[in-house]
């Protein structure tokens, strides 16, 4: 049946669901709108739309790994009371479950079925929109994979294996004892949670970043009066220091802040057995860059109080 885009438009328009939901809901009913209406609702999808404008930024962070290879999925909720719920809690676990057998990227996830293969990743999510009746996004995945090496990961106060609000995993090029290695990628994850890098090293991090510091830093010293000579030999004094801060490599090691992080790891060879060296890392903090919505809860209910005019 041939179903006018015009049609389609007004079933999203009243509805809010995808256009090729409502495409399918026009052919299932034979072009008719309130008819189409239902049919979106029944599959969930017209409720699921509505949600969808709605902030989420609580929710949890979801690891799952096998071998060499470990995913990381941010799953998005509106409020902390559902991160706390057991069946939002075995969502997110499934959901990275589920992209471990993908590139990494949202439209393979999203598209891949769940561990029970009942339904995809997508449409699991939709149908959790409705029973749980909040918005629910999957927002962002990682994959770190080490040919020759292992990966580690670290949940900041775990509310469940794999599942925290700060997630982190570390891939290391190593040899020797796996077990180990393993143990020690877990101690520069949480390193990563505590101390924040931007880069292994620092020829990793952003080149817009440190000329950026460069010149915050040049401004400041020529402020001084000091010789131009003097000027850039503080200038790269304090790209050393930042470095310090915000390098992997340079930041001292939270487990033992007597040694920086290469040091550690440099120590860690005779017992491992073999060479080690940091490949990557990503690190997930729950909501990071999200503009959530500030609300006054006691203005609110005062205004909710107050006589309408009449």
């Amino acid at each position: 049946m041939n179903i006018p885009a015009a049609q389609v438009k007004a079933l999203r328009d009243k509805t809010g669901a995808g256009m090729m939901d409502c495409k399918a809901a026009l052919t299932e009913t034979a072009g008719d709108l309130e008819a189409a209406v239902d049919w979106l609702r029944t599959k969930g999808l017209a409720r699921a739309a509505k949600k969808a404008g709605r902030v989420a930024a609580e929710g949890l962070i979801a690891i799952a790994s096998a071998a060499n290879r470990a995913v990381m999925v941010e799953v998005n909720s509106e409020t902390d009371f559902v991160a706390r719920n057991p069946d939002f809690q075995a969502l997110a676990a499934n959901v990275a479950r589920s992209a471990l057998a993908t590139d990494g990227t949202l439209a393979a996830i999203l598209a891949s079925r769940m561990p029970d293969a009942s339904a995809t990743v997508e449409e699991t999510i939709k149908a959790a929109i409705s029973t749980i009746g909040e918005n629910i996004t999957l927002r962002r995945a990682a994959v770190v994979a080490v040919d020759g090496g292992v990966v580690a990961s670290y949940v900041h106060s775990a509310v469940a294996p794999g599942l925290g609000k700060i997630g982190v995993i570390v891939g290391l090029a190593v040899g020797g004892d796996a077990d180990k290695a393993v143990a020690l990628g877990k101690q520069i994850a949480m390193h990563v949670a505590a101390a924040n890098p931007l880069a292994v090293s620092p020829a990793d991090l952003d080149a817009g970043i440190v000329a950026r510091e460069r010149a915050i830093f040049a401004e400041q010293a020529r402020e001084s009066g000091k010789p131009e000579a003097i000027v850039e030999k503080m200038v790269e004094g304090r790209i050393r220091k930042f470095y310090e801060e915000v390098v992997l490599l340079s930041q001292a090691f939270v487990i033992d802040t007597e040694q920086t992080v290469e040091q550690a790891l440099k120590s860690a060879e005779s017992d491992i057995g073999a060479p080690v060296a940091v490949t990557e890392f990503v690190c997930f903090r729950l909501g990071e860059g999200i503009d959530k919505q500030e609300t006054d809860f006691a203005a609110e209910v005062a205004a909710a109080a107050r006589p309408s005019a009449s």
